[in-house]
């Protein structure tokens, strides 16, 4: 996304408007936002390199993000693969689907871009891309009216070339054409490190072509910006729309809103967009905010199971056994999202540790007989694993 004049923009407090009222199981979601976990997403996108679409280093942080998901508790089914090509390469949009009880056929998107350009990007839009994958973490089992797509985007550098695609070839392409409710674009939303970073900017629709959406989108960025406020710490910041992954969306008549960074980096496209130049606590905070906005536009009603620490524990099972290449881990409140697994050897030998992941990697491991300890609170049990 390009740099943007906050001259004219207006600052709010978080008191303007407030049309909805706190939501106790919203914020019992957003609560679980793990700061481990941005940290974890920022670093390893940023050791993919620089992911110039339709690069190999491009191309491998789409396995990443499909690994993630899939880690998450998402089934194959629920991904899509959106190819298209630039400068003669083959670069793509990746869409997980998580499908409502009540309108299965209209959707809440939420999305932005993972290409990158002359760095690694971890501000833009590593920021980003991990707000999106920890907001599809903890709503992977909050059972939601509307169904809800977490997507993201390649080519954006380059003129929003995947949104387009994605718009031109999936959403019109769509018999009837796909029913949108909002479309949330989270882009570099990862703050200056060293600055009093505690107020985001709100985006909503201010374009004349065509101008027919803006009212609506409005309403949904002023509902944002209560949102900020109900489920974060942070103030907001209302300014307008452009130059990112949403514009495409608006051109097509959809209602559009949008995160963007109040204090702007000034190392956006340049080797120095790097972890240290950012500040992970401000990312922390923008991912409860937007763990709430999504519940609430995709109207969350489902709570969280009660359950003690010890009954999720004596539930607690991993399957296959034996097994190859991975391990998938389940127990009795598939919602818990505070969790360890550590797997080690016959001695004690710490080989692997895991935070709050379903899906475990296994494919390094030698065939033999391992033991794995899930650990919630104080509770934990470990059972034998078979790798053959």
């Amino acid at each position: 996304m390009k740099m943007r004049n906050l001259l004219f923009s207006v600052l709010f407090l978080g008191f303007f408007a407030n049309s909805q009222t706190f939501n106790q199981d919203y914020a019992n979601v957003a609560n679980l936002v793990s700061q481990s976990n941005i940290n974890t997403y920022l670093q390893e996108f940023e050791g993919l390199g620089v992911k110039t679409t339709g690069s190999t280093a491009n191309n491998n942080a789409y396995n990443w993000l499909k690994n993630k998901y899939l880690s998450f508790g998402y089934s194959e089914s629920q991904i899509t693969k959106d190819d298209f090509t630039y400068s003669g390469k083959t670069t793509s949009n990746l869409i997980v689907t998580k499908t409502g009880t009540k309108y299965p056929n209209t959707y809440v998107i939420i999305c932005g871009h993972y290409d990158t350009i002359t760095g690694t990007g971890t501000n833009d839009n590593g920021s980003g891309v991990s707000v999106i994958l920890e907001v599809a973490r903890l709503l992977k089992n909050v059972s939601t009216e509307y169904s809800i797509k977490f997507i993201n985007f390649s080519g954006e550098e380059q003129g929003l070339l995947g949104s387009a695609h994605y718009v031109s070839n999936v959403v019109n392409a769509t018999s009837p054409k796909m029913s949108i409710r909002l479309v949330l674009n989270i882009d570099e939303v990862g703050g200056v490190k060293g600055k009093t970073n505690d107020t985001v900017t709100c985006e909503r629709d201010e374009s004349n072509s065509p101008s027919s959406n803006n009212s609506a989108s409005n309403t949904f960025t002023q509902q944002l910006m209560n949102c900020v406020t109900l489920y974060s710490t942070l103030k907001t910041n209302l300014s307008y729309a452009y130059a990112s992954d949403y514009m495409p969306f608006q051109a097509n008549g959809e209602i559009i809103t949008g995160l963007f960074e109040y204090n702007e980096t000034q190392y956006a496209h340049t080797v120095n967009d790097t972890y240290v130049n950012l500040d992970p606590v401000y990312i922390y905070n923008i991912a409860k905010a937007t763990t709430g906005a999504v519940q609430h536009f995709a109207i969350a009603n489902q709570t969280l199971d009660v359950c003690t620490p010890k009954e999720i524990a004596m539930s607690f099972r991993f399957y296959p056994n034996p097994a190859k290449d991975y391990l998938q881990l389940e127990f009795l409140n598939s919602k818990t999202q505070h969790f360890n697994f550590t797997i080690t050897t016959l001695d004690g030998k710490i080989l692997s540790k895991t935070e709050n992941q379903t899906r475990i990697d296994i494919s390094n491991l030698p065939k033999g007989i391992y033991l794995g300890t899930f650990k919630i609170e104080d509770q934990q049990i470990t059972k034998k694993i078979i790798v053959e």
